[in-house]
This record gives C-alpha cells, structure tokens and sequence, in this order.
C-alpha cells in the first residue's frame, strides 16, 4: 500500500506541482510584502520629516489642550468631535509613518523576467540593471523604482507604485486635520462660550493666543499645500501619467487612454472596495490591468 501510494505521488502531474510550486512563491512573496519595511538613509530627509511630524505633534496637542478638552469638560462641544478629532489625527500619523516606511517598489538586483514580459523591460543607463518600463532611477535613493512618480523629502522616500495609495492617505488625511484645526481655531475666537474654569497661572492659558496663531498660521500653509497636492496627484492618476513624466513632457497617449476614478484608484490602492482605500494600515495587491471594475462597496 505505501508502494502504492508513493507510485500516485510520483505520477503526479507536472501541472499540479508547477501550481503548487507558484503558490507557495506568492505566499512567499505576499509574507515579505508584509514585513518588509524601507529606510532612506539621507540626513536631509530626517530633518523635513522630523519637521513634518513636529506640525502633527503640536496640532495633536495644543489643539486638544486649549479648544477641544476644555470646552468638552464645560460641555459646549459633543464627545463626538474630540473622538473625530483623535481619529483624524491617528490616521493622518499611520499614513506618514506607512508612506516614510513602505518599500516603494525597489527593484531586486537580479529580477525574475517572465519570457513574456521582456519587451517591457529595458536597461536602466545608471545602476546597469534590468527594470519595467515607465521606472526610474532616483539619484537620491541610488535604485530604480517601478512607476516612480517622484522623490518626497517631507517622507524620506520615493513615491513608487507600492506606497502611492498610503502618499495619497498623507494627503488626504492632513486636509482633514489641517482643515478640523482652523475650524477650531475660529469657533475658539468667534463661536464658542467663554470658559470659566481657567486657570491664568499656567503657561498654555497665559499663551494662547500666541499658540492659536502659530497653529491656525500652519494649518493655513499645510491646508493649501496639502490640497495643490492632492488635487495633482489625482489628476496624474487619472490620466495615468505619473509626476516624472509629466516633467519630461510625456502625452497621455504614450501609456494609454484616460480610465474611469474608480478603475484608477483602484488599481493605485490594489483593492476595489472603496472602504480599505482609506485605511492606512494594511497590504497592497496589485490588481489585473484587464479586469472589470464593479463596485462591491
């Protein structure tokens, strides 16, 4: 019997063992896309990022010291926006932490090329490696990156086809941030109750109109940059052109018609459900080019 079962084993066909063999590679694959994290070693990187998370630090907690937590203990304010605003301040800090850190999609040094896939490839003249066409080689990072749209400082890292969703959630979510602090700031100045319960001794009292200028004058500057930004990178989106190539003067024509938002996003998040497109905290598929888009959401 143990003869005979070996004999079934042994007569296995090609085929199955090709497919078992390629699904264990693309749970292989799916692991290391999972725990793979990306550091850029560049000083000046450091420093624009540091500067960006030291704007999220101070709105997170001047904002919440002076407007949010004492007009919610005098009950002028529902607990419902000092969560709103916890959340939209969590998000917002996920999305840098993610995009800083995601591999943007750095080329192997010996890629696999399917035989089928090689007219797609071409020779990059600066590191003499093979990579997919519309990639580029960042002089700052010093590899080529897949479908790289442009080299970010204010995240130390490239903003490739693997991290441009979560850059895309950067943006988005500092909007909503930038955007929930000036209105607090002017319900501060124009709208809400006076308080009573103050105390003129402590330093953030004495302060505060210095502090409510300095973070109404950031959210301003991060409110109107954020939103040039955003409203840019989804026009590349949706014309499927990316930043590199808009500065070299490429035509839309060169990749391919525009595609419908949904399509686009799509494919930029690697998932269809519109839900997981806002959520900073998983992974990334890649999804088929000639598949058709339904809505599951």
């Amino acid at each position: 019997m143990m003869e005979q079962a070996r004999l079934v084993n042994n007569r296995r066909p090609s085929s199955d063992v090709e497919q078992v063999t390629l699904c264990e590679r693309r749970n292989d694959a799916k692991a290391a896309m999972k725990l793979r994290l990306h550091f850029v070693v560049d000083p000046m990187g450091w420093l624009c990022i540091s500067l960006v998370f030291g704007i999220w630090l101070y709105n997170s907690f001047f904002v919440p010291k002076l407007v949010l937590l004492p007009h919610y203990d005098e009950g002028h304010i529902p607990w419902a926006i000092v969560v709103c605003y916890y959340i939209a301040s969590a998000l917002c800090l996920a999305a840098l932490f993610r995009a800083s850190t995601a591999d943007p999609g750095r080329l192997p040094v010996d890629p696999h090329i399917p035989h089928s896939e090689r007219e797609h490839w071409e020779l990059c003249n600066k590191c003499n490696l093979m990579r997919p066409k519309r990639s580029h080689h960042c002089s700052r990072c010093g590899h080529c990156v897949r479908r790289m749209d442009h080299h970010c400082p204010w995240i130390n890292n490239c903003v490739g086809e693997d991290n441009h969703w979560l850059f895309l959630q950067l943006c988005f979510y500092a909007q909503v941030l930038s955007l929930f602090t000036l209105v607090l700031d002017f319900c501060q100045y124009y709208y809400f109750q006076p308080l009573t319960r103050l105390d003129q001794e402590k330093f953030t009292t004495r302060h505060e109109l210095a502090l409510l200028r300095i973070s109404a004058l950031m959210g301003v500057v991060m409110l109107g940059g954020m939103s040039s930004l955003f409203y840019t990178q989804m026009t590349g989106i949706l014309s499927d052109t990316t930043t590199i190539e808009k500065m070299a003067h490429f035509s839309n024509e060169t990749y391919g018609s525009k595609r419908a938002w949904q399509w686009a996003l799509a494919e930029v998040c690697g998932t269809r459900w519109k839900l997981l497109w806002l959520l900073p905290l998983r992974g990334r598929q890649p999804l088929q080019a000639g598949h058709h888009f339904r809505t599951p959401v």
